[in-house]
Protein backbone atom coordinates (compact mmCIF):
# COMPACT_ATOMS: atom_id res chain seq x y z
CA UNK A 1 0.00 0.00 0.00
CA UNK A 2 1.27 3.46 -0.90
CA UNK A 3 1.30 5.87 2.02
CA UNK A 4 1.31 9.41 0.61
CA UNK A 5 1.80 12.48 2.76
CA UNK A 6 0.25 15.61 1.25
CA UNK A 7 2.01 18.22 3.38
CA UNK A 8 0.80 21.44 1.79
CA UNK A 9 2.09 24.08 1.81
CA UNK A 10 -0.49 26.43 3.28
CA UNK A 11 -2.11 28.91 0.88
CA UNK A 12 -1.44 26.53 -2.03
CA UNK A 13 -4.98 25.19 -2.64
CA UNK A 14 -4.55 22.44 -0.06
CA UNK A 15 -8.19 22.80 0.99
CA UNK A 16 -9.28 22.40 -2.64
CA UNK A 17 -7.37 19.13 -2.88
CA UNK A 18 -8.90 17.80 0.34
CA UNK A 19 -12.38 18.85 -0.73
CA UNK A 20 -11.91 17.12 -4.07
CA UNK A 21 -10.96 13.84 -2.40
CA UNK A 22 -13.93 14.10 -0.05
CA UNK A 23 -16.39 14.86 -2.84
CA UNK A 24 -15.05 12.07 -5.04
CA UNK A 25 -14.55 9.66 -2.14
CA UNK A 26 -16.94 6.98 -3.39
CA UNK A 27 -15.43 6.96 -6.87
CA UNK A 28 -11.87 7.01 -5.58
CA UNK A 29 -12.57 4.12 -3.23
CA UNK A 30 -13.31 1.97 -6.29
CA UNK A 31 -9.66 2.48 -7.27
CA UNK A 32 -8.47 1.64 -3.77
CA UNK A 33 -7.71 5.28 -2.88
CA UNK A 34 -8.49 6.62 0.61
CA UNK A 35 -7.76 9.87 2.44
CA UNK A 36 -7.23 11.01 6.00
CA UNK A 37 -7.60 14.79 6.20
CA UNK A 38 -7.33 17.35 9.01
CA UNK A 39 -10.52 16.00 10.56
CA UNK A 40 -8.49 12.87 11.40
CA UNK A 41 -4.94 14.14 11.75
CA UNK A 42 -5.86 16.95 14.14
CA UNK A 43 -8.34 14.95 16.20
CA UNK A 44 -6.22 12.15 17.57
CA UNK A 45 -4.39 10.34 14.79
CA UNK A 46 -1.13 12.29 15.07
CA UNK A 47 -1.46 13.29 18.72
CA UNK A 48 1.77 13.00 20.66
CA UNK A 49 4.15 12.96 17.69
CA UNK A 50 5.30 16.57 17.78
CA UNK A 51 6.91 18.21 20.85
CA UNK A 52 4.46 19.28 23.48
CA UNK A 53 3.38 18.85 27.08
CA UNK A 54 4.34 15.56 28.70
CA UNK A 55 1.62 13.02 29.30
CA UNK A 56 0.34 12.99 32.87
CA UNK A 57 -0.36 9.26 32.56
CA UNK A 58 3.33 8.40 32.33
CA UNK A 59 2.82 6.67 28.98
CA UNK A 60 5.06 7.51 26.04
CA UNK A 61 2.86 9.53 23.60
CA UNK A 62 5.12 8.74 20.63
CA UNK A 63 4.90 4.99 21.21
CA UNK A 64 1.13 5.26 21.53
CA UNK A 65 0.95 7.29 18.32
CA UNK A 66 3.05 4.71 16.45
CA UNK A 67 0.73 1.94 17.58
CA UNK A 68 -2.37 3.93 16.66
CA UNK A 69 -1.05 4.69 13.18
CA UNK A 70 0.10 1.10 12.62
CA UNK A 71 -3.38 -0.19 13.46
CA UNK A 72 -4.97 2.25 11.01
CA UNK A 73 -2.56 1.31 8.22
CA UNK A 74 -3.06 -2.38 8.84
CA UNK A 75 -6.86 -2.05 8.74
CA UNK A 76 -6.75 -0.09 5.48
CA UNK A 77 -4.32 -2.52 3.91
CA UNK A 78 -6.49 -5.47 4.87
CA UNK A 79 -9.51 -3.68 3.38
CA UNK A 80 -7.75 -3.55 0.01
CA UNK A 81 -6.60 0.06 0.01
CA UNK A 82 -3.92 0.60 -2.61
CA UNK A 83 -3.09 4.25 -1.85
CA UNK A 84 -3.66 6.21 1.35
CA UNK A 85 -3.31 9.99 1.19
CA UNK A 86 -2.72 11.73 4.53
CA UNK A 87 -3.35 15.42 3.88
CA UNK A 88 -2.63 18.23 6.33
CA UNK A 89 -0.56 21.37 5.70
CA UNK A 90 0.25 21.60 9.41
CA UNK A 91 2.47 18.53 9.12
CA UNK A 92 5.32 20.84 8.04
CA UNK A 93 4.56 23.41 10.72
CA UNK A 94 2.05 26.13 11.52
CA UNK A 95 1.47 29.04 9.15
CA UNK A 96 1.52 31.46 12.07
CA UNK A 97 5.04 30.33 12.93
CA UNK A 98 6.14 31.16 9.38
CA UNK A 99 4.65 34.64 9.70
CA UNK A 100 6.16 35.21 13.14
CA UNK A 101 9.66 34.18 12.05
CA UNK A 102 9.44 35.45 8.48
CA UNK A 103 10.72 32.12 7.10
CA UNK A 104 9.35 29.19 5.13
CA UNK A 105 8.78 26.27 7.50
CA UNK A 106 11.99 26.48 9.56
CA UNK A 107 10.93 23.42 11.58
CA UNK A 108 9.93 21.23 8.62
CA UNK A 109 12.84 18.84 9.06
CA UNK A 110 12.09 18.02 12.68
CA UNK A 111 8.34 17.80 12.16
CA UNK A 112 8.62 15.41 9.22
CA UNK A 113 11.38 13.34 10.81
CA UNK A 114 9.07 12.69 13.75
CA UNK A 115 6.28 11.78 11.34
CA UNK A 116 8.51 9.37 9.45
CA UNK A 117 9.39 7.68 12.73
CA UNK A 118 5.74 7.52 13.78
CA UNK A 119 4.75 5.91 10.48
CA UNK A 120 7.49 3.33 10.92
CA UNK A 121 9.10 4.19 7.60
CA UNK A 122 5.89 3.31 5.73
CA UNK A 123 5.68 6.66 3.90
CA UNK A 124 6.34 6.04 0.22
CA UNK A 125 5.54 9.43 -1.32
CA UNK A 126 5.44 13.10 -0.33
CA UNK A 127 3.38 15.73 -2.15
CA UNK A 128 4.60 19.32 -1.78
CA UNK A 129 2.75 22.31 -3.23
CA UNK A 130 4.83 25.45 -3.65
CA UNK A 131 3.97 28.99 -4.71
CA UNK A 132 5.90 32.09 -5.71
CA UNK A 133 6.90 33.61 -2.34
CA UNK A 134 5.48 37.10 -2.88
CA UNK A 135 2.05 35.53 -3.58
CA UNK A 136 2.40 33.01 -0.76
CA UNK A 137 3.24 35.64 1.86
CA UNK A 138 0.66 38.12 0.56
CA UNK A 139 -2.07 35.48 0.79
CA UNK A 140 -0.97 34.46 4.29
CA UNK A 141 -0.91 38.07 5.48
CA UNK A 142 -4.32 38.83 3.99
CA UNK A 143 -5.86 35.85 5.80
CA UNK A 144 -4.19 36.79 9.09
CA UNK A 145 -5.37 40.40 8.69
CA UNK A 146 -8.96 39.24 8.26
CA UNK A 147 -8.86 36.70 11.06
CA UNK A 148 -6.86 38.52 13.75
CA UNK A 149 -6.50 42.13 12.56
CA UNK A 150 -2.71 41.87 12.58
CA UNK A 151 -0.61 43.72 10.00
CA UNK A 152 3.04 43.03 9.36
CA UNK A 153 5.18 46.15 9.61
CA UNK A 154 7.77 47.39 7.15
CA UNK A 155 10.68 45.76 8.96
CA UNK A 156 8.96 42.38 8.88
CA UNK A 157 8.34 42.68 5.14
CA UNK A 158 11.98 43.61 4.59
CA UNK A 159 13.15 40.64 6.66
CA UNK A 160 10.98 38.26 4.63
CA UNK A 161 12.24 39.70 1.34
CA UNK A 162 15.86 39.37 2.45
CA UNK A 163 15.54 35.86 3.90
CA UNK A 164 17.80 33.31 2.25
CA UNK A 165 15.61 30.30 3.01
CA UNK A 166 13.59 29.25 -0.04
CA UNK A 167 11.52 26.28 -1.21
CA UNK A 168 14.77 24.59 -2.20
CA UNK A 169 15.79 24.54 1.47
CA UNK A 170 12.39 23.17 2.45
CA UNK A 171 12.82 20.35 -0.06
CA UNK A 172 16.28 19.57 1.32
CA UNK A 173 14.75 19.30 4.79
CA UNK A 174 12.00 16.97 3.55
CA UNK A 175 14.52 14.73 1.82
CA UNK A 176 16.73 14.50 4.91
CA UNK A 177 13.72 13.77 7.13
CA UNK A 178 12.21 11.17 4.78
CA UNK A 179 15.01 9.78 2.60
CA UNK A 180 12.97 6.72 1.66
CA UNK A 181 10.06 8.70 0.19
CA UNK A 182 9.65 9.98 -3.34
CA UNK A 183 9.12 13.75 -3.26
CA UNK A 184 6.89 15.27 -5.92
CA UNK A 185 6.59 19.05 -6.20
CA UNK A 186 3.50 20.73 -7.65
CA UNK A 187 3.58 24.41 -8.63
CA UNK A 188 0.52 26.23 -7.34
CA UNK A 189 0.44 28.34 -10.49
CA UNK A 190 -0.16 25.17 -12.53
CA UNK A 191 -2.04 22.79 -10.24
CA UNK A 192 -4.23 24.96 -7.99
CA UNK A 193 -7.33 24.06 -10.02
CA UNK A 194 -6.22 20.53 -10.95
CA UNK A 195 -6.51 18.37 -7.80
CA UNK A 196 -7.32 15.31 -9.92
CA UNK A 197 -4.05 15.75 -11.85
CA UNK A 198 -2.09 15.87 -8.60
CA UNK A 199 -3.72 12.73 -7.31
CA UNK A 200 -3.24 10.93 -10.62
CA UNK A 201 0.47 11.78 -10.59
CA UNK A 202 1.10 10.13 -7.22
CA UNK A 203 -1.27 7.17 -7.48
CA UNK A 204 -0.89 6.25 -11.14
CA UNK A 205 -4.69 6.17 -11.44
CA UNK A 206 -6.65 8.20 -13.98
CA UNK A 207 -8.69 10.01 -11.33
CA UNK A 208 -12.10 11.55 -12.08
CA UNK A 209 -11.96 15.15 -13.25
CA UNK A 210 -13.38 18.19 -11.52
CA UNK A 211 -16.46 19.77 -13.07
CA UNK A 212 -16.08 23.51 -13.08
CA UNK A 213 -13.69 25.51 -10.91
CA UNK A 214 -13.93 26.01 -7.20
CA UNK A 215 -11.78 27.84 -4.67
CA UNK A 216 -11.93 27.27 -0.95
CA UNK A 217 -10.34 29.34 1.79
CA UNK A 218 -8.89 31.77 -0.73
CA UNK A 219 -7.70 35.18 0.43
CA UNK A 220 -10.08 38.06 -0.19
CA UNK A 221 -9.47 40.66 -2.85
CA UNK A 222 -9.14 44.32 -1.96
CA UNK A 223 -12.87 45.26 -2.17
CA UNK A 224 -13.78 42.43 0.24
CA UNK A 225 -10.90 43.29 2.56
CA UNK A 226 -11.88 46.96 2.72
CA UNK A 227 -15.51 46.01 3.38
CA UNK A 228 -14.74 43.49 6.12
CA UNK A 229 -12.04 45.35 8.05
CA UNK A 230 -12.45 48.13 10.60
CA UNK A 231 -11.96 51.59 9.14
CA UNK A 232 -8.50 52.08 10.69
CA UNK A 233 -7.22 49.10 8.70
CA UNK A 234 -9.33 49.56 5.57
CA UNK A 235 -7.99 53.04 4.93
CA UNK A 236 -4.43 51.69 4.83
CA UNK A 237 -5.23 49.46 1.88
CA UNK A 238 -4.76 50.68 -1.69
CA UNK A 239 -7.49 51.28 -4.22
CA UNK A 240 -8.17 48.69 -6.87
CA UNK A 241 -9.90 45.36 -7.30
CA UNK A 242 -6.97 42.94 -7.32
CA UNK A 243 -5.31 41.01 -4.56
CA UNK A 244 -3.43 42.96 -1.92
CA UNK A 245 0.34 43.02 -2.30
CA UNK A 246 2.05 44.35 0.85
CA UNK A 247 5.59 44.22 -0.57
CA UNK A 248 7.36 47.00 -2.45
CA UNK A 249 8.32 46.48 -6.09
CA UNK A 250 11.93 45.79 -5.09
CA UNK A 251 10.88 43.28 -2.42
CA UNK A 252 8.51 41.58 -4.86
CA UNK A 253 11.26 41.32 -7.46
CA UNK A 254 13.64 39.78 -4.91
CA UNK A 255 11.10 37.18 -3.80
CA UNK A 256 10.15 36.31 -7.35
CA UNK A 257 13.80 35.93 -8.34
CA UNK A 258 14.28 33.33 -5.62
CA UNK A 259 11.34 31.41 -7.12
CA UNK A 260 12.96 31.52 -10.54
CA UNK A 261 16.11 30.05 -9.00
CA UNK A 262 14.13 27.32 -7.25
CA UNK A 263 12.27 26.47 -10.45
CA UNK A 264 15.45 26.32 -12.48
CA UNK A 265 16.87 23.92 -9.90
CA UNK A 266 13.73 21.76 -9.98
CA UNK A 267 13.52 21.73 -13.77
CA UNK A 268 17.19 20.71 -13.82
CA UNK A 269 16.47 17.66 -11.69
CA UNK A 270 16.77 19.07 -8.15
CA UNK A 271 20.02 17.13 -7.58
CA UNK A 272 17.94 13.96 -7.55
CA UNK A 273 16.11 14.98 -4.36
CA UNK A 274 12.68 15.73 -5.81
CA UNK A 275 10.63 15.68 -9.01
CA UNK A 276 8.81 18.70 -10.41
CA UNK A 277 5.51 17.47 -11.83
CA UNK A 278 4.73 19.01 -15.20
CA UNK A 279 1.36 20.26 -16.36
CA UNK A 280 -0.46 17.24 -17.83
CA UNK A 281 -2.16 19.55 -20.32
CA UNK A 282 1.27 20.21 -21.84
CA UNK A 283 2.43 16.62 -21.96
CA UNK A 284 3.40 17.00 -25.59
CA UNK A 285 6.09 19.54 -24.71
CA UNK A 286 9.60 18.12 -24.56
CA UNK A 287 11.24 18.30 -21.12
CA UNK A 288 14.16 20.40 -22.41
CA UNK A 289 11.70 23.05 -23.57
CA UNK A 290 10.15 23.45 -20.12
CA UNK A 291 11.46 26.50 -18.31
CA UNK A 292 10.99 28.03 -14.91
CA UNK A 293 8.97 30.78 -16.58
CA UNK A 294 6.22 28.25 -17.30
CA UNK A 295 5.55 28.05 -13.57
CA UNK A 296 5.72 31.73 -12.63
CA UNK A 297 2.60 33.35 -11.11
CA UNK A 298 0.15 35.48 -13.06
CA UNK A 299 -1.71 36.78 -10.01
CA UNK A 300 -3.25 40.24 -10.09
CA UNK A 301 -1.52 41.77 -7.10
CA UNK A 302 -1.87 45.34 -5.90
CA UNK A 303 0.76 47.10 -3.85
CA UNK A 304 -0.51 48.81 -0.72
CA UNK A 305 0.84 50.67 2.31
CA UNK A 306 1.22 49.09 5.70
CA UNK A 307 1.12 50.81 9.04
CA UNK A 308 4.34 50.35 10.96
CA UNK A 309 3.37 50.34 14.66
CA UNK A 310 7.01 50.76 15.67
CA UNK A 311 7.55 54.02 13.81
CA UNK A 312 4.04 55.41 13.46
CA UNK A 313 4.52 55.83 9.72
CA UNK A 314 3.28 54.21 6.56
CA UNK A 315 5.57 51.87 4.69
CA UNK A 316 6.01 53.64 1.39
CA UNK A 317 6.03 52.19 -2.08
CA UNK A 318 9.77 52.67 -2.58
Amino acid sequence: MKVILHIGAHRCATRNFQNYMTRKGDQLSQYGIAMMGPDRTRKGLLHGIQPGALSVTGRDPVTRAKGRIALQLCALRDAGTASLVVSDANMMGKLEQNLSLGQLYPGAGEHLSRLDHAFGGAVTDVMLNIRSPESYWASAMAVRLEQSLRMSNARTLERIAEATRSWRDVIHDIYCAMPGARIRVFAHEVFASQPEAQLSAVTGVNCPAVRGRFRLNSSSRLPELRADLPERFARLLPEGDGRWMPFSEAETASLRESYYDDMMWLVGGADGLAELVEDPNKSDVKPDNNTAADHMPQDDLTRGPLHDPDTGRLAGAG
